[in-house]
């Protein structure tokens, strides 16, 4: 956790470590593992409710990565002091939520 004084207050923000791309790619293949485990579920007719929980898991944790991936794009580009970084962020946003939306 980290603390921090903002004009005579005291500021606690808890943070995280930095994502690298191997812990992306380990939680990508979890809910890779998740999706097989979803398609057996179907080929064994399991209970449609189970399915569903299930795949409501393996979305969750393909939507924790791609959030993953905006924070520390915008962590790395306020960090390095680049311009453009609030549009970069509602770019990177406005793409995750087009896509995260359900379509018929």
């Amino acid at each position: 956790m980290l603390r921090r004084r903002v004009r005579g207050a005291r500021l606690i923000v808890a943070t995280q470590a930095p994502q690298t791309r191997d812990q992306l790619q380990a939680r990508l293949r979890r809910a890779e593992g998740q999706l097989r485990g979803v398609q057996r579920m179907l080929g064994e007719d399991a209970e449609y409710r189970e399915v569903l929980t299930q795949l409501a898991a393996v979305k969750a944790a393909v939507d924790q990565v791609g959030l993953l991936l905006i924070t520390e794009r915008l962590r790395s580009c306020v960090t390095a002091g680049e311009e453009g970084c609030a549009d970069d962020f509602e770019q990177a946003v406005a793409t995750f939520l087009r896509h995260a939306t359900l379509s018929h």
